[in-house]
């Protein structure tokens, strides 16, 4: 999938959802389009993929592994 994306130096560029991961772990990028939400996500304030939970401090309800 290609996304439209916004990088630091405010210029504008369509990259692949790949090399989108790739430049948000390299802090290049500023913000970019979520098709699905319909608008533009800040990498600086709005959630993005990877970015988890945090640690959990309550009971584990999954089933263990065998």
């Amino acid at each position: 999938m290609t996304l439209h994306i916004q990088y630091r130096n405010d210029k504008y560029d369509y990259v692949t959802s790949q090399a989108l991961d790739r430049l948000i772990g390299q802090k290049e990028v500023k913000k970019f389009y979520r098709p699905s939400e319909k608008k533009w996500i800040d990498v600086d304030v709005d959630r993005t993929r990877g970015m988890g939970g945090g640690l959990y401090a309550g009971i584990e309800r999954r089933q263990p592994v065998q």
